[in-house]
């Protein structure tokens, strides 16, 4: 009965208290009122901050936090997201990967568009000598 109820009101501190943002409750503490990470880390989405912690850890991301403006903090705090996430499926590259596919995508693209232009561009001269 006594590991029923410890049990139960660990469940219940955990579940229970929609106060604490996603980063206390990854982190295991209690959320203070002036806390850093609240505002960029609901409760409903822990696996956001987890990715960031395993990567960057918490301390360094409070203190990258800290060292903002406000205004610029919770575009920082996506923008850590989507390297975290990045970093964890392809630890190696991480967004350069990403960032290298998406430059090779464009030139290919860039070369394909050049060509079309050109086809064009003959296309019309041989309209322009034969205008029948």
């Amino acid at each position: 009965f006594i590991i029923f109820w410890y049990l139960s009101s660990l469940w219940k501190k955990s579940v229970m208290n929609p106060k604490r943002c996603a980063a206390c409750k990854y982190l295991r503490r209690r959320c203070p009122k002036d806390c850093i990470f609240s505002p960029y880390f609901p409760p409903g989405d822990p696996d956001k901050f987890a990715c960031i912690h395993r990567i960057y850890g918490a301390g360094n991301v409070s203190k990258m936090l800290q060292q903002l403006p406000v205004q610029t903090r919770a575009e920082a705090v996506e923008s850590l997201s989507f390297e975290a996430k990045c970093r964890v499926e392809d630890p190696v590259y991480g967004c350069v990967g990403i960032i290298s596919l998406l430059q090779t995508e464009i030139q290919k693209t860039q070369t394909l568009l050049a060509r079309t232009q050109a086809e064009i561009a003959v296309a019309q001269a041989k309209h322009s000598q034969n205008p029948s």
